[in-house]
């Protein structure tokens, strides 16, 4: 799997703009009374939604540690790829559709677009390269 780049990342914060999916919480965290891995029919392994998901659900926030290259769960977070981190948490098996449901934000949160049904498999539009 190639990296996401931070182009993919949805932008969350403007100057004036406060985040009601709690995005003042720094430390790594996984809903996985939410979420769970399986099998994905899309690539190899994916995130699903355990119980029926709200939209603008909070679902973690990425567990990250600094990488020096590319590879397999590597988020970019700024277009010349300086800033980069390999996603450790089972955040990383969330695969790319172009019709998303959920949103890599940049403060690294990961929130529900929109209502996700129990069963279904948590997708981000990771940009045109990937059409």
């Amino acid at each position: 799997m190639p990296c996401v780049r931070a182009a993919f990342l949805a932008r969350c914060h403007g100057p004036d703009h406060h985040c009601k999916h709690g995005a003042e919480m720094s430390k790594p965290f996984l809903r996985d009374d939410l979420v769970e891995v399986r099998n994905s029919p899309i690539h190899g392994r994916g995130l699903f939604a355990r119980a029926d998901i709200p939209r603008e659900t909070l679902l973690g926030r990425v567990k990250t540690q600094p990488a020096k290259g590319n590879g397999p769960y590597v988020l970019w977070i700024d277009d010349q790829g300086e800033e980069r981190y390999r996603v450790l948490c089972d955040l990383r098996f969330i695969n790319h559709g172009k019709k998303p449901n959920v949103a890599y934000y940049d403060d690294l949160t990961v929130v529900a677009l929109k209502r996700i049904k129990a069963g279904q498999e948590l997708l981000h539009d990771y940009g045109e390269e990937w059409a």
